[in-house]
């Protein structure tokens, strides 16, 4: 699992890297988040060493990593899927099949571009909430026990209060994120408006100098958009 498509392309390509490795029948499972093409792609050149390979990204954080309850998306020959099943299952209880190469990054790309507008939104009510009169601890407890507080608002929505030291997931990583979701809605003709909007306001956070922060510090943005008061 690394962080992007130029650091996969780094560690399997070359005479030491993993391409260069495999052999018959071995089997190649790649975790990153990357373009699906760049994925396919690779998955090709697995193949071309009689080898197989997966894509199975994880959905999830810190907390649910710590609580044994990530989830993957797996995708490549459904027979080699089952024979890694075992492996995947000890990493994550809940590991789904989705189809040919390149069909559990599109997904991962897929799942986390709400990751990141999800936040957005809440940032929004928080302030809102908050600008009206109502103390933000009090504005985040109320939306934190109401039907918007998804798993991910619920462990990320306390960062408006208390923004962690070390970043869970920068902006910079959450971008890249958003960037092969707006590649990937482009070649498919998906609009994705909130999605591009989002992108456009992690953007305001780099330029803030923000970059290293975890993405919650989107409320951290358009609060200081707003005039308002910032930790």
């Amino acid at each position: 699992m690394v962080s992007n498509t130029q650091a996969l392309h780094a560690v399997t390509g070359g005479p030491d890297g993993i391409l260069a490795g495999l052999a018959s029948g071995k089997i190649f499972i790649d975790m990153s988040t990357v373009s699906p093409a760049a994925s396919r792609a690779l998955a090709a050149q697995v193949a071309a060493k009689s080898a197989a390979m997966l894509d199975a990204p994880v959905s999830g954080s810190v907390i649910t990593l710590e609580e044994g309850k990530l989830s993957i998306m797996a995708a490549g020959s459904r027979q080699v899927f089952d024979k890694a099943l075992p492996i995947l299952q000890a990493i994550g209880p809940k590991v789904t099949y989705v189809g040919a190469n390149g069909l559990a990054v599109s997904m991962k790309i897929a799942t986390n571009l709400s990751l990141a507008v999800q936040m957005l939104a809440f940032s929004e009510g928080v302030l809102l909430a908050e600008k009206s009169g109502i103390d933000r601890q009090t504005a985040v407890e109320v939306l934190l026990n109401s039907v918007i507080a998804s798993p991910m608002v619920k462990y990320r929505g306390p960062f408006v209060l208390n923004m962690p030291d070390e970043a869970w997931f920068d902006v910079n990583m959450i971008q890249k994120d958003l960037l092969l979701a707006l590649e990937l809605g482009r070649e498919l003709d998906v609009p994705l408006p909130t999605t591009a909007i989002t992108n456009q306001l992690l953007t305001t956070a780099r330029a803030m100098g923000l970059a290293h922060k975890d993405f919650a510090v989107l409320c951290e943005v358009l609060a200081r958009m707003a005039g308002m008061k910032t930790g």
